[in-house]
């Protein structure tokens, strides 16, 4: 078979596998308001040693313009069961040290949701997380000493997941509030179908990816399988998609998460999952992560 039989044959494999699962973009608009708007910090907040996880921006020193990131976080927010987020205060960290405006989101507190793990709460769906992610991006070119060209998303697990959807055509033509993103960077995902009970099923990859989208993965994550992910992401790059991605092999899920290092649960599928902090493959996602944006937001 030519080359050009087995593109031909795989744009086809991949529209049909995931068009079923697109809602409807008036859906997806009516899914987005059912929790309020949220309110971002007026002030740039310090980020030292004795800075705790929540809604915050920071900066470089300097005029500027810099890039800038919205960092999404996992499922449990900038609490994480009670422990403080310190993993998410780690990247924000580094996002500061590499030049870029970084902006912490907690899609949870205003909300009085104290976590999304086992599904919703108080309006907080994906389309709702999607449509947080967008306006903090429309948030940030608004400010003087930010590079409006240059504003990429980052998110971890739930934050991730909204990172997959951000990235689609299908969610960014209705949701999106402006330019978007330049690009995305998502770290151990669930590429899951969600099923919810009163609106259309979706998939959380996709095939129409339209920006830049880094993906990174654990082989030993039982929470989000990364074999979950590699069919759409087979089909995005078929259909002329920038996206990468990479597996570590004996990564469990939340790899950077220091605070729930050893940490078990049930998951909302009902597998039983252990963290482990893994100070190597961090440091490695964050070269990655942030070599990826150097290259694709220059």
């Amino acid at each position: 078979m030519s080359k050009r039989l087995v593109i031909l044959f795989l744009l086809a494999w991949a529209c049909q596998s995931w068009a079923e699962e697109i809602p409807p973009a008036n859906e997806l608009r009516s899914s987005a308001i059912q929790a309020s708007d949220l309110t971002f910090p007026n002030d740039i907040s310090s980020l030292d040693e004795t800075t705790s996880p929540r809604m915050a921006l920071f900066k470089p020193d300097g005029r500027g313009p810099f890039p800038a990131l919205v960092l999404f976080h996992q499922c449990g927010g900038l609490g994480q069961r009670n422990r403080p987020n310190l993993s998410m205060l780690d990247w924000a960290r580094q996002g500061v040290d590499r030049g870029y405006v970084v902006l912490l989101l907690d899609a949870l507190d205003q909300r009085n949701v104290d976590s999304v793990c086992l599904g919703p709460k108080n309006g907080l769906v994906f389309a709702r997380g999607v449509r947080d992610a967008f306006q903090a991006a429309r948030y940030l070119r608004g400010l003087p000493y930010v590079d409006g060209k240059r504003v990429g998303l980052a998110g971890w697990s739930w934050g991730a997941m909204v990172g997959l959807l951000a990235s689609r055509s299908s969610w960014a033509e209705p949701l999106a509030e402006g330019d978007g993103f330049q690009a995305v960077v998502s770290m151990y995902p669930g590429c899951f179908t969600i099923r919810p009970r009163f609106s259309s099923a979706f998939d959380i990859a996709g095939s129409d990816v339209t920006v830049p989208l880094l993906v990174l993965m654990g082989g030993q994550d039982t929470e989000t399988p990364p074999a979950n992910c590699q069919p759409a992401f087979e089909a995005a790059k078929a259909a002329g998609a920038s996206v990468d991605w990479h597996l570590y092999p004996e990564a469990t899920h939340c790899w950077d998460c220091r605070q729930l290092d050893g940490y078990s649960k049930t998951d909302i599928r009902g597998s039983r999952v252990t963290y482990r902090y893994d100070k190597a493959v961090t440091e490695d996602s964050a070269e990655r992560m942030f070599g990826f944006l150097k290259s694709t937001m220059r």
